[in-house]
């Protein structure tokens, strides 16, 4: 058993499907109730962990093999000496052969099986979700709505066996109105891309995972979670120099906004970049334009760079849309057509959104060997997509591939488990973040901290499109892990690039 929390290496995701494929493969091997009877020890040893001080236990069960897991938890908390209670919903003749072994063991030791919740819990005690598993599909209604809300009102910290009940295993969305906010999941045999995506972390608390002794690596994943092993950056030798490092050009900062493309050529220079140019789309007037930072000096501003030769603009890594305004329509044809490696965000993609002919020639693009990484927010990805905010979050991972396959690029879908995707490849979930990044400039920073990741040209690199999705991959992590160490909530943009240079991250 381990804690899941930002992870050493990529973890397997595997929905409902393929979840359930590897549960009958194992217990076709396995002697009879041998995969509960593991889980209900993990449940057992986790929650005695969890609340050694408790004196009562509640397990709420469900009818089927969750519920089991919960019943056979039960025998084990007794015998440590636990008050233990449990509430099934249900009929107990009914339950599967599996969870009917269990009850029946389960009353054979003592253990109080009843069909209402206890009358009192104390802060120290503990509570136990075992309602629903994995094949939850609705709304939950009814009785099972009202133990959901009573889960949620205890005052104790509450347990979630596999899931918390009343949420989609595959989307992490809520199946209704009724849905278990836990302090705690300990998922079983297999980890699901619900719990790190949409709603699914602020319901599952912190994640514990138990693969119950089962190999499930012949099973091709349905997603990974990113992890630190991704964001392994080379050393820099003694000899090399700043050439070594790529250019990036930072294209936005309209009237207004320049603030949004100063962000962005920020993170690039933290990122390492060689030369960070900028160029803001602040009119024709070049006498009043910008032409230092004097907090960062080091940027060189260029007045419409975007109207340099062809091959110019191909020598540089491209940050298009930060603070970019209605006048990023002008400048994105000449860089849609010239750029090698083009990370488009904000208004950059409201305006391909917004014109089929944009949208045509960002398609393109890869046909000619040139790389492109969308960094879209759910409502950005909504208008690529034709559709709703809803739609986008109903389904993250569906989103996120679909965009990548409409425009042939990597998409960065930003939000809670923001999901990296590309054509042909196995999306990824980040593993880091939280809500502190939800102020105004977060995502320009990480759309430059991209750039600048991306800019050197690495000796022993992978093919250039698997290089654009491992470094959205890495500069996803690594803005999330940022914002973990910081500890601040909320957490500003511009501080946040100084996080960004911290131990860890740079």
């Amino acid at each position: 058993m381990q804690r899941i929390g930002s992870p050493p290496r990529p973890l397997a995701l595997h929905g409902p499907e393929r979840s359930r494929d590897i549960e009958q493969r194992a217990q076709a091997r396995l002697p009879p109730h041998t995969l509960m009877h593991r889980a209900s020890t993990a449940v057992a040893r986790l929650a005695l962990a969890l609340a050694p001080h408790a004196q009562k236990v509640w397990i709420a069960a469900g009818a089927g093999n969750n519920g089991g897991d919960g019943l056979g938890a039960a025998i084990a908390l007794l015998r440590a000496g636990k008050q233990v209670q449990v509430t099934l919903l249900g009929d107990a003749a009914k339950l599967p052969v599996d969870a009917r072994d269990a009850y029946s063991r389960a009353q054979a030791e003592g253990v109080v099986i009843g069909t209402q919740p206890p009358a009192t819990l104390s802060p120290q005690d503990l509570g136990v979700d075992a309602l629903l598993g994995l094949g939850a599909c609705r709304a939950p209604l009814g009785r099972m709505a009202e133990l959901i809300a009573t889960l949620n009102a205890v005052p104790c910290p509450v347990l979630a066996v596999d899931l918390p009940s009343g949420l989609d295993a595959f989307t992490g969305r809520p199946l209704g109105d009724s849905c278990v906010r836990a302090r705690h999941t300990l998922c079983l045999l297999t980890l699901k891309p619900g719990l790190y995506t949409a709603q699914g972390r602020d319901h599952a608390g912190d994640v514990w995972f138990d693969d119950l002794g089962v190999d499930s690596s012949n099973t091709a994943p349905d997603a990974w979670l990113s992890s630190a092993s991704q964001t392994a950056r080379a050393q820099r030798a003694h000899a090399q120099h700043k050439g070594n490092f790529g250019n990036v050009a930072v294209v936005g900062g309209a009237p207004g906004m320049t603030g949004a493309a100063l962000l962005a050529a920020h993170a690039a220079l933290a990122a390492g970049a060689g030369r960070v140019y900028v160029s803001l789309l602040d009119g024709n007037d070049k006498t009043a334009a910008m032409t230092l930072d004097s907090t960062r000096p080091e940027l060189m501003f260029r007045p419409a760079w975007w109207l340099n030769a062809p091959d110019v603009i191909a020598h540089c890594t491209v940050v298009c849309g930060c603070g970019g305004g209605d006048a990023v329509r002008t400048v994105l044809p000449r860089l849609l057509s010239n750029a090698q490696r083009l990370v488009l965000d904000a208004d950059a993609l409201n305006a391909v959104a917004a014109d089929s002919a944009l949208q045509r020639q960002l398609q393109a693009r890869a046909a000619r060997g040139l790389l492109t990484v969308l960094t879209p927010h759910p409502l950005e990805a909504a208008r690529l997509l034709d559709g709703s905010v809803a739609d986008v979050q109903a389904n993250r991972l569906h989103s996120a591939q679909a965009l990548s396959e409409r425009y042939r690029s990597v998409v960065l879908l930003k939000g809670s488990g923001s999901v990296i995707a590309a054509p042909g490849c196995v999306p990824h979930i980040n593993a880091t973040g939280n809500a502190a990044l939800a102020t105004p400039g977060t995502g320009d920073v990480l759309a430059g901290w991209l750039g600048g990741l991306w800019a050197p040209d690495v000796d022993g690199a992978p093919p250039e499109h698997e290089l654009a999705f491992n470094v959205a991959v890495s500069a996803a992590y690594l803005h999330g892990a940022a914002a973990d160490s910081a500890g601040v909530t909320p957490i500003r943009a511009a501080d946040l690039v100084e996080r960004l240079l911290q131990p860890g991250c740079s």
